[in-house]
């Protein structure tokens, strides 16, 4: 669990929700650390864009309580707060820095003039800024909602699947600008599908499932509490064969996965795998099997929580 001396943005305790005869959210409590980017994952349906919806004021819980900076808010949307939905929807028929200059200043109360240039500078999008909407790719519009929601500088931003249908280079950009959210001392929350995208930017994660939590904490944690049992490995050439410690070598094509013996190291794998084979990639990944977590279907990290690469043949 995350430490409790930190101050925290968010504060959620005992909080359910539910619609008609779905409970979306269960009785979830947690507690966000102030300037951190805190990533919700789970499987579609498992209360995560419920959850951000009712940290934006959007939805109301119907029972716990929700507090935002220390305040309980009742009736109104916050400044302090920039939400990009998962389902994205902009003015189709604006012009691009007119749409953000609209949304800026009516969020904000200011002219955002410089902002709004100094932005779609930084995403590649300042030759598109007088290009009404509607010509823009599904990325560009992605963007130009991104945008939206940080243009008046909140103290906390919520990305639902922010990188959802995003091409790398894209997705790069928005990486970067949340990290540069970060440093200016905002806290961010993001959802996402990717344990990749957990691993790479989070300092911290919720996993939920069907409303409730499963577990959360820093990635260092959960590592801690939860090991690693597997390893993923690539070869360019070569046969695994036997090795000290596998129990199990499952092949799902380009990537071997190997199941590890309790007590195992996994160095000791490495060496025995560079004797015999050309090694492109070498990983140990967490795998989520206690009775708590592994009920929920969620197996596995689609990647590792801490990851050892060799990309020399012969080198551990």
């Amino acid at each position: 669990m995350i430490a409790s001396r930190q101050v925290s943005a968010v504060e959620i305790n005992d909080v359910t929700k539910t619609f008609q005869a779905v409970t979306a959210v269960d009785r979830l409590s947690l507690s966000i650390p102030e300037g951190s980017v805190y990533g919700f994952i789970g499987p579609n349906g498992s209360g995560k864009s419920t959850t951000m919806r009712m940290i934006a004021n959007i939805f109301y819980p119907d029972s716990g309580t929700i507090r935002v900076f220390g305040q309980q808010r009742v009736g109104t949307r916050s400044a302090e707060i920039g939400y990009l939905p998962e389902e994205r929807g902009v003015y189709r028929k604006m012009r691009v820095r007119a749409l953000l200059e609209f949304h800026g200043e009516l969020r904000s109360g200011r002219k955002v003039t410089a902002e709004v240039t100094a932005w779609l500078e930084r995403l590649g999008l300042a030759d598109w800024a007088d290009q009404k909407v509607e010509t823009l790719s599904k990325g560009m519009s992605q963007k130009v909602q991104f945008i939206a929601a940080v243009i008046p500088e909140p103290k906390l931003l919520i990305l639902d699947e922010p990188f959802s249908g995003l091409d790398p280079v894209s997705a790069d950009s928005i990486r970067g600008a949340v990290l540069e959210m970060r440093r200016r001392g905002c806290t961010v929350i993001l959802s996402t599908h990717d344990m990749g995208v957990a691993e790479s930017l989070c300092d911290a994660i919720l996993m939920i499932f069907k409303g409730r939590k499963v577990l959360d904490g820093t990635l260092a944690s959960i590592q801690s509490d939860y090991g690693s049992d597997t390893i993923r490995v690539e070869i360019a050439s070569g046969v695994l064969g036997d090795l000290p410690g596998i129990e199990q070598i499952k092949d799902t094509g380009k990537v071997q996965e190997l199941r590890m013996c309790q007590g195992c190291d996994p160095q000791q794998v490495l060496h025995a795998l560079a004797a015999r084979a050309s090694i492109t990639s070498f990983a140990v990944v967490c795998t989520f099997r206690p009775t708590n977590v592994a009920s929920t279907g969620i197996s596995r990290c689609p990647r590792s929580i801490r990851t050892h690469n060799c990309t020399r043949r012969g080198r551990p």
